[in-house]
């Protein structure tokens, strides 16, 4: 069984499409978490670049490792003068980033589980990122309510989230959305 087989048949069904988009949101809360710990992590690594190259190598690696390029001509043309760099840090983020290594495993798995509903194809992202030794295949596929818990606790660490819930109310998404 593939990866790809494995993370679609595990029980983790999606019900309806009311839930896509908040998983969606939350996907985005673990890359930007993953954004700015790579941003610090090339600006120590490569302190001669501006803080803007810095900047921009790590939105590349962010769209690397998730399968998101950006198709603009002046980012392809970034990307494309800076791949050995891309591929360097691709290479070493199992290593670099191992405290990030569940939080990215269960957003390229919702990630994927999500393009499933809209119909897309994006299991060459979880084999590529299994072949870089960053995908946990062992861990379980998480259920759409424990990855929004997960995210919740690392946004609210990393200061991305306000604490949306109190006593009394119902548990939200990320961006504040009452989930049932």
């Amino acid at each position: 069984m593939t990866i790809e087989q494995n993370t679609a048949t595990d029980p983790s069904p999606l019900p309806g499409n009311r839930l896509v988009p908040i998983l969606r949101e939350g996907i985005g809360v673990i890359k930007m978490i993953c954004y700015k710990k790579f941003r610090d992590h090339l600006a120590r690594r490569y302190p001669h670049r501006p803080s803007g190259d810095t900047s921009r190598l790590a939105g590349a690696l962010l769209n690397e490792l998730f399968g998101t390029p950006n198709h603009e001509p002046h980012f392809v043309a970034f990307v494309r003068e800076n791949q050995e760099v891309l591929d360097t840090e691709l290479r070493g983020i199992a290593t670099t980033f191992a405290e990030l290594r569940i939080p990215i495993t269960d957003a390229l798995r919702m990630h994927f589980l999500c393009d499933s509903q809209e119909g897309v194809d994006s299991g060459a992202i979880l084999a590529r990122a299994h072949a870089l030794g960053i995908l946990l295949v062992d861990r379980q596929v998480p259920l759409p309510k424990n990855f929004l818990n997960l995210v919740r606790s690392l946004g609210k660490s990393f200061n991305l989230l306000i604490p949306a819930e109190t006593p009394g109310q119902e548990e939200t998404s990320p961006a504040g959305e009452a989930l049932q």
